[in-house]
């Protein structure tokens, strides 16, 4: 290996290039051979893509968009079978020629084999995102070449081909960029989720993530399940969520792995296929989710379209964060009034936050997860001389490390294989004259916080390749849930960059610190309302009870989830009951109300009482500030009689674990 080409290379990588290249010594390849090298014949070639159909008609759609990423970057985009043979490729015409003289066309096999060190056999050969650059190659014919590649595997996690791009090194070192594989391996996922959509067209699918944001892009998982409830598959970011393998997830009922009901998930697609739910992972950690199917007798009654995968420009820059799936209803508030809505601590945000529109001096905006920064960005912004221009909104968090820069700052034509012929305007400029929203800004990488601190300094901007500065007119706003100071003194967030983010310092309380919680609670039904007249008017006045008690963890994000599925269950009636409530929510509550031991322990033995006096909890509610492990005890209680004490039978039908209903029988022992 050139020892130029282990320059700044972490050791990892240079461990996967020692191994590929003590591979390729062992199949009896020597560096400065140059191979024959013999494609296969035209008929042959057509009886391979034809094997190989559903990966290639998937696949060849996604080429051409990544193509016209790289245009006239002297690379070219190839798909290969399992073996490493080369099934169709696309390429600037002026590269293909050199391409071919170092047998990178179709028909040819690029397995370690027959090529040694490689991208695509290399990546093929560890079932890993591999990129292999010049003199890492082990072919000295082959170090004109700087190649990315990711595995490409089938619903059923088989490595069924390869997607690479490959581009010319001499004379230019711009082609070796990390932002090439990360395209790459963005494209891969584009092409599995296409292979998933298909195989499982007639499935119930479930997509998921623990953030709202991330559902409907390349990050969010998917799972799918027979009409009975049978897991079927998932694709790699389920996996990696669920933290099982499919070997180990094809034996897991539904309720285990999503901590409720299949039939619940069944109603949730029947009623609401566009509606999220809240759903809870094997480690406790809770997702957002969306269910869907097609039209089948055994799920639902009438169809629902099927979400087409995002364009590859779109999945390259993460999202620039829009709003949040708790806010898509309709309910995001646009103007300070819409915010004020009767709490003082609120209400005083707001009068600050006011003062300085006038002003261009930046916004900073702490508060905990979910209590509707964003929502006071863009209300500020709609109330700020800067309204007719853009409001660009990014989340820090959600870009990868490997592309913030380029989405960020945008990037010049060539400035990196796998760069936008013409390049890209970066977030920042697309803000010009407005405003540029950085939610999550504790958690961006420090080599980008050095960038943004020059571009507020200098009011210009440079894009990645560029050299041309380009002046810049936006008012900044950033957001955090974290604390910065302690980040500064962590050496985690530049304290320089700190003083100039914080003009004005506002901090969002909580919501469980609100005195406008029934207000909110009727804006937010009302704003569904215009939506989905479906929509129940009211909240009961014993969920309203309930909802004071609760710590929100969540905040208004949480509360806006909860209120969206007891809509879905209340189906229609006047008032959301407590009967209407998501489970979890109602667990998470009787659990932090008996840690917190407020009140006395129910006594289970006057559950009799309790019946007679209320009835079943599902055709009348309990009365105000009730205790919610008393309504869960006649609950459960109903329950294990229907199933004649079936502890198994009656966790099923009410979607609980078997331990939380083992502890209510301990409790009911001790009393």
């Amino acid at each position: 290996m050139n020892p130029r080409s282990a320059i700044g290379q972490p050791a990892a990588q240079l461990e996967v290039i020692a191994q590929a290249h003590a591979r390729s010594r062992d199949f009896g390849l020597h560096q400065h051979e140059a191979p024959d090298f013999h494609p296969l014949r035209h008929n042959l070639l057509l009886d391979l893509v034809d094997r190989n159909q559903s990966l290639y008609s998937h696949a060849l759609p996604v080429m051409e968009t990544l193509h016209a990423q790289i245009v006239d970057t002297q690379s070219m985009v190839l798909l290969t079978d399992s073996n490493g043979v080369i099934l169709h490729s696309l390429g600037d015409s002026d590269f293909v020629e050199k391409a071919r003289r170092v047998a990178l066309c179709a028909g040819v096999s690029w397995a370690e084999a027959d090529r040694g060190t490689n991208a695509i056999g290399t990546a093929l050969a560890d079932a890993q995102p591999t990129v292999v650059h010049g003199g890492e190659h082990f072919l000295h014919a082959n170090r004109i070449l700087t190649c990315s590649c990711a595995p490409i595997v089938d619903p059923y996690g088989r490595t069924i081909g390869a997607l690479d791009v490959s581009g010319d090194t001499r004379g230019d070192t711009r082609g070796f960029h990390k932002h090439t594989l990360a395209l790459v391996r963005m494209s891969a996922q584009i092409i599995e989720n296409h292979l998933f959509a298909n195989q499982f067209a007639d499935a119930l699918r479930v997509r998921f993530h623990a953030r709202a944001e991330f559902i409907g892009t390349l990050f969010e998982g998917l799972a799918a399940f027979a009409p009975d409830g049978r897991f079927l598959s998932a694709n790699r970011s389920a996996l990696f969520q669920l933290g099982r393998s499919l070997a180990v997830l094809d034996r897991q009922p539904f309720d285990v792995l999503f901590g409720t009901p299949f039939a619940a998930l069944v109603q949730q697609a029947e009623r609401a296929p566009s509606e999220c739910m809240t759903l809870t992972l094997p480690s406790g950690v809770r997702v957002v989710a969306r269910a869907e199917c097609r039209a089948r007798p055994a799920f639902v009654a009438a169809p629902t379209a099927r979400r087409d995968a995002r364009d590859l420009a779109q999945s390259a820059g993460g999202r620039a964060a829009t709003d949040a799936a708790d806010t898509r209803s309709g309910a995001h508030p646009a103007s300070f009034a819409t915010l004020d809505t009767g709490d003082a601590k609120m209400a005083a945000v707001l009068r600050r936050v006011e003062k300085i529109g006038e002003r261009d001096i930046p916004l900073l905006v702490l508060g905990k997860t979910g209590t509707g920064k964003e929502w006071l960005a863009r209300a500020f912004h709609h109330e700020s001389p800067r309204r007719a221009a853009p409001f660009v909104a990014v989340n820090c968090a959600s870009l990868p490390e490997t592309l913030i820069e380029a989405e960020l700052f945008g990037y010049e034509d060539g400035a990196f294989t796998g760069a936008r012929k013409r390049g890209s305007v970066g977030k920042i400029l697309q803000a010009d004259g407005g405003t540029l929203f950085l939610d999550e800004i504790g958690d961006m990488p420090l080599a980008q916080q050095v960038r943004l601190m020059r571009v507020l300094q200098e009011r210009s901007i440079v894009p990645l390749g560029g050299t041309r500065a380009i002046p810049v007119d936006v008012r900044i706003i950033c957001a955090t849930h974290r604390n910065l100071r302690e980040m500064i003194d962590a050496g985690t967030f530049r304290e320089d960059l700190y003083y100039r983010i914080n003009g004005l310092v506002v901090t969002l309380p909580a919501l469980c610190e609100r005195t406008d919680l029934a207000t909110l609670v009727q804006s937010m039904l009302d704003a569904r309302r215009r939506e989905d007249s479906r929509t129940p008017a009211r909240v009961s006045a014993d969920v309203l009870a309930l909802f004071a008690q609760c710590r929100w963890p969540g905040n208004l994000r949480q509360l806006s989830n909860v209120l969206r599925t007891a809509s879905i269950m209340a189906d229609g009636a006047d008032a959301i009951g407590i009967e209407h409530l998501p489970e979890d929510f109602l667990d998470e509550h009787a659990a932090a109300r008996s840690k917190a031991d407020e009140e006395p322990s129910v006594d289970i033995d006057d559950k009799h009482a309790f019946r007679t006096q209320h009835g079943s909890p599902f055709r009348a509610t309990p009365r105000p500030l009730q205790r919610m492990t008393e309504w869960q005890a006649a609950l459960i209680e109903q329950t294990l009689a229907r199933h004649g004490g079936n502890i198994s039978a009656a966790s099923r039908e009410l979607g609980l674990a078997r331990n939380t209903v083992y502890r209510y029988l301990r409790m009911r022992g001790a009393h």
